[in-house]
């Protein structure tokens, strides 16, 4: 080719194009026009502005003293992998939703906003729409609006049907209300709240212990329980916002059992010179769990670190407030119970 020359089109005389190298506008615009109703279902007094704006306003709450704002964000890890092979793809939204709900109230805050993140190997709108359809609900159950967001087309990153999702959350707190380990004394109480399921976390262990030791489907019954392996994974991820937002005065510290267990995370919300000793007998570990460590013959400590173990929010509080954060959980509709105490010590968390 001399200097300067263009380069010649294809022999058969095709043009390219954007559809053409995986990227389909038309499907793109599609999703846009079906999620519209779902994301402006979840505004709240704070938003300013339309739906598809370049940026996202919102008006931070003027009856909040000294505000500040606590922003966290997460995935779902793979689960969505779960979703994608059950075919089930209007829940997955609404746990990415209640996890980072649940990251930002354990220092106190309420959330005001959602912005999400989808990526496809190929975009299919009606797979959009059930996932934005998850997402808008997890907004309208916790008080949340689900300010923006960004679908992405992603050819050679992604494998159809795979995708991938994030969120990313902004809350509020009084400065002199945020909630953490600097509050926590000797002589505190823990409180566990139940957890739904496996929530958001240890499901590429839970995959390979399902599919390559216990040889089943996601339409299989799960061993010992009355629901399908769709069903058993795919529970939604509990929000405690609604258990937790009338006592949060009550509360020192919290910690939100993700990835790591409770011994991974709890361990966040205790000052260096204080241990938090956990009763595993103040529990029944719930089936899932139990079948899960039977078939894949995990160890129990390594099943602690890996799964939240029916325990999905440890609240730490003086003993006398503990039956009133019970009770606002049972309200809730969320079991809790005295889970332990705190003692002098390293920053350790120690089983009993």
């Amino acid at each position: 080719m001399n200097k300067g020359q263009r380069p010649s089109a294809a022999a058969d005389g095709t043009h390219m194009d954007y559809r053409s190298a995986g990227v389909d506008i038309d499907a793109s615009d599609d999703a846009k026009r079906r999620i519209r109703k779902l994301v402006e279902s979840t505004y709240t007094a704070g938003v300013r502005g339309a739906f598809g704006a370049f940026g996202c306003i919102f008006k931070i709450p003027s009856d909040i003293p000294k505000p500040l704002l606590v922003a966290s964000a997460d995935g779902v890890g793979t689960k969505t992998r779960v979703a994608i092979d059950a075919g089930r793809h209007d829940t997955i939204g609404h746990d990415l939703v209640n996890h980072c709900v649940n990251d930002i109230l354990v220092q106190g805050a309420r959330p005001l906003f959602f912005l999400d993140y989808v990526a496809f190997g190929k975009l299919e709108p009606e797979i959009v729409e059930a996932v934005v359809a998850g997402v808008a609900a997890g907004c309208n159950e916790n008080g949340c609006a689900l300010l923006g967001g960004e679908t992405a087309e992603m050819p050679g990153i992604y494998t159809p049907p795979d995708y991938d999702l994030a969120g990313f959350i902004v809350g509020c707190v009084s400065e002199d209300r945020v909630l953490g380990a600097e509050r926590v004394v000797d002589g505190d109480v823990m409180v566990g709240l139940a957890s739904t399921g496996l929530h958001t976390n240890g499901y590429s262990l839970a995959r390979r212990i399902v599919h390559d030791r216990m040889k089943l489907r996601a339409n299989d019954r799960f061993p010992g329980l009355d629901l399908t392996v769709a069903d058993a994974l795919l529970a939604v991820h509990a929000s405690y916002l609604r258990a937790m937002e009338p006592v949060l005065g009550t509360v020192h510290a919290m910690a939100h059992i993700t990835g790591g267990g409770i011994p991974g995370n709890l361990d966040r919300a205790l000052p260096p010179s204080l241990d938090a000793v956990v009763s595993r007998s103040s529990w029944e570990v719930p089936v899932l769990f139990r079948e899960l460590e039977r078939a894949g013959d995990v160890p129990r400590d390594e099943m602690f670190r890996s799964f939240n173990m029916g325990v999905g929010l440890v609240v730490i509080c003086d003993g006398e407030d503990a039956d009133t954060v019970i009770q606002s959980a049972s309200r809730a509709g969320i079991a809790a119970w005295r889970l332990g105490a705190v003692r002098p010590g390293t920053g350790r968390v120690l089983f009993e």
